[in-house]
């Protein structure tokens, strides 16, 4: 027969297994995601805060607000949530903040997913407007649709979130403010700072990879993980408008460089730009249809300058460049480049074509200073009489000349008309 110590000993490991554990919360780490597209760097901080937090068996909380971002980096994001042995909270903040596209995914996978007031959740419709050179056929968008719909499917039913909202923000591209996501399930919790947040989450409990967890914050230490300055740079430098302005100052450079050869710095800024910006270009979907377009605009403006068609080859520089513009980036929903940025760029160009077109006219119409044309009206000296033919001494050079009044050695001429090498000469008239 077992003893009485040994029979509470077995019951109490029992009940204990029984029960979730309590996650005796006295550590918060701090994530912040605001405004960024989500992408390598975003999904590298996010891997980063996540082993920070179990390493000190801390909860981890996602401030976040994003029009979306890159499907590969949402889907490692959402892999290292689930799989997760720490309680992983998703807060859309602050008011006027979004979930969009890639945001509803992470949100969806948190354990807890809560909302600031005058927020939204949706949009996520897969962007498959096109590929990298052209459209996509219909049966493969449909493909591209069902993948994801299944995914969202996994996702609803492991954190326990309906699946019809996710299927209708995939399918029909619908979004919702914070308090139909508490009525409809989607959302958890609703607060408007980040300590209300903190003490609605007390006694929580949440299922992570290790099991059944509550959330304890009657006491804790936040601290805020930030992003380091490789991650701020890269993160700015994967930014499209800023991938864009490097691209453009790089073959600016280069032109330069090719225009004015010898300065070296113009040259070697460019390449710089252009390697930085094919770096963005590597991570970002880029259409290579706009690239091309950009490139070509880019070329039309340098003809121009060099062999002037007088407006032709800008505007259709203009025009490439614009489109291009337009066209650079696949995810023109979340991932484009702004008109802000466009606008300035194209009318540069226009200015720049536009500068040298006007010189070339002006050249053009210009009085030339140099050979022979260059010597009408100009006063040279009489080196010999001149009765009607004879010689005269003008810039530097003695030329054959003609008269039709007799003209004296060491008088002043005017050249009036020049008849291949011969000049047609006339007295200067003393005042």
């Amino acid at each position: 027969m077992m003893k009485p110590r040994t029979l509470v000993f077995f019951v109490s490991i029992i009940v204990c297994l029984g029960l979730p554990a309590s996650f005796a919360q006295t550590r918060i780490k701090l994530l912040t995601i605001q405004e960024d597209i989500i992408n390598p760097v975003t999904s590298a901080y996010i891997e980063r805060g996540l082993k920070a937090a179990e390493n000190d068996n801390a909860l981890l909380i996602i401030k976040m607000d994003t029009p979306g971002g890159l499907l590969k980096s949402t889907e490692k994001i959402v892999k290292h949530i689930l799989n997760s042995p720490i309680p992983v909270v998703t807060y859309i903040y602050p008011r006027g903040g979004r979930a969009a596209s890639a945001g509803v995914f992470i949100g969806y996978a948190s354990h807890i997913l809560a909302m600031s007031p005058s927020t939204h959740i949706g949009a996520a419709h897969p962007v498959i407007g096109g590929g990298r050179w052209g459209t996509l056929g219909e049966e493969t968008k449909k493909k591209i649709v069902n993948d994801a719909t299944a995914w969202a499917k996994n996702i609803s039913h492991t954190q326990g979130r309906p699946f019809a909202f996710i299927k209708d923000a995939i399918e029909k591209s619908i979004s919702i403010t914070e308090k139909e996501a508490i009525k409809r399930g989607v959302c958890d919790l609703v607060a408007d700072s980040l300590d209300e947040l903190i003490q609605k989450m007390d006694g929580r409990t949440v299922t992570t990879s290790t099991g059944k967890i509550t959330i304890s914050t009657r006491e804790f230490a936040l601290e805020e993980i930030n992003l380091t300055q490789r991650e701020k740079f890269l993160n700015i430098l994967i930014e499209p408008n800023i991938a864009y302005l490097l691209l453009t100052l790089g073959f600016l450079g280069l032109i330069f460089e090719v225009t004015h050869p010898g300065f070296g710095f113009p040259g070697i800024a460019g390449i710089i730009c252009l390697i930085l910006a094919f770096y963005a270009f590597s991570v970002l979907p880029i259409n290579y249809a706009g690239l091309t377009l950009i490139i070509l605009g880019l070329l039309f403006f340098v003809v121009e300058a060099f062999t002037p068609t007088f407006g032709m080859f800008t505007l259709g520089g203009v025009i490439a460049f614009i489109f291009g513009s337009v066209m650079l980036f696949n995810q023109r929903e979340t991932i484009k480049v702004s008109f802000a940025a466009i606008v300035p760029v194209a009318l540069f160009f226009s200015a720049l074509s536009i500068f040298f077109i006007t010189r070339t006219v002006m050249m053009a119409r210009k009085k030339s200073f140099t050979g022979a044309e260059g010597l009408l009206g100009k006063v040279g000296i009489a080196q010999t009489d001149i009765a009607r033919t004879g010689k005269v001494f003008i810039h530097g050079e003695i030329w054959n000349a003609t008269a039709h009044a007799k003209i004296k050695k060491g008088q002043e001429v005017i050249v009036e008309k020049i008849e291949g090498l011969k000049l047609i000469v006339q007295k200067k008239e003393e005042k």
